[in-house]
């Protein structure tokens, strides 16, 4: 089959590999598009033993069903599925309590096994939905950033959101914007340094949207008293982590979404004094899977009209042009089936 191949640090290749073998409780999926994760592009930059290669990344895919387990029963061949990007046990303390998302012994698709950069990957049943034929695949492979914004959308049921600041307006940030709106009913600001981005998230919904952080400080000072309930930092580097507990209310909550940078200095006197709430976010379960496919049939989001699709054939120079910030592509997706 052909894939998209990581075969060390700072190389791509288009190459020929053995397609997967079917297990007992696995399907065989013929992938129909496959995004490419801001996290793919950045630990590709960083060289980081996160993805060690020799590896095919791709995490966020959808397909058809060509090959099914002598144990599997949900689905079968000519279905059309959706896969979450974690891999859980399904036995551990963390899926017995319903937080997959947490499992202990989680594997993460292009990173601790093959993944849908290719035409054909293996996936365990557990971890498949139903893709409805009136979801596109450029859309239908993004249903699991949207989860992610389902899944921020769900910790903070029980705190105030009535408004909230998104900071970063890629893929997740877009996720996460358009999760809180139809889900929470929020009025959200969004925040990027590259204008058309920002432009970007006033079409799809945010109330105002800026590209420069001393002009968010100044509607922060202007339009509230004190801070907004929420702020998302779907980008995580330093600069993003203080710039959100800055435009926090007291007593408001922070999540912090984006994989940017680990280490960072922030103001703890911030975070103590004013009682504001820091909260972590990572990936999303099964269920929020699901609310995500159900967002996208239902016409309650756009997650098509921004991203950019290419056959895989074109997947390194895609993939490079991202990387390297050199195009004005905002979401690339990969194609490379021909399913519709």
């Amino acid at each position: 089959m052909q894939t998209l191949f990581y075969p060390d640090f700072g190389a791509l290749e288009i190459s020929e590999k053995p397609a997967p073998i079917c297990g007992a409780a696995d399907v065989v999926v013929r992938v129909a598009a496959c995004g490419v994760c801001g996290s793919e592009l950045e630990t590709f930059r960083a060289r980081s033993d996160r993805r060690s290669p020799p590896l095919i990344m791709g995490h966020e895919f959808c397909g058809e069903v060509v090959e099914a387990g002598r144990d599997v029963d949900s689905v079968s061949a000519g279905d059309s599925v959706i896969a979450n990007a974690i891999v859980h046990c399904g036995t551990c303390h963390f899926c017995e309590a319903g937080q997959t998302h947490l499992c202990s012994a989680r594997e993460i698709f292009g990173m601790h096994r093959p993944g849908a950069f290719a035409e054909y990957v293996a996936v365990p049943e557990r971890v498949l939905a139903a893709w409805p034929p009136a979801v596109a695949a450029e859309s239908a492979c993004l249903t699991e950033p949207l989860a992610n914004g389902v899944h921020v959308a769900n910790l903070l049921r029980n705190s105030p959101t009535e408004l909230a600041v998104v900071i970063g307006a890629g893929p997740i940030g877009l996720s996460v914007l358009q999760a809180l709106r139809a889900l929470l009913g929020s009025t959200v600001i969004c925040f990027d340094l590259d204008t058309r981005r920002a432009r970007l998230a006033e079409s799809l919904g945010a109330t105002a949207a800026f590209d420069d952080a001393d002009e968010l400080r100044q509607w922060v000072r202007d339009a509230t008293d004190g801070g907004v309930d929420l702020v998302v930092d779907a980008v995580g580097i330093g600069v993003t982590k203080r710039l959100a507990l800055e435009c926090a209310r007291v007593g408001g909550t922070c999540v912090w979404l984006g994989l940017g940078q680990d280490a960072a200095e922030i103001p703890t006197y911030q975070l103590t004094l004013g009682e504001r709430s820091i909260l972590g976010s990572y990936g999303a379960t099964m269920e929020e899977l699901r609310v995500a496919i159900d967002l996208m049939a239902n016409r309650q989001v756009d997650m098509l009209s921004w991203t950019t699709a290419y056959p895989l054939k074109e997947g390194v120079e895609a993939f490079l042009r991202m990387a390297n910030a050199a195009g004005d592509d905002v979401k690339v997706v990969l194609r490379p089936g021909g399913l519709s």
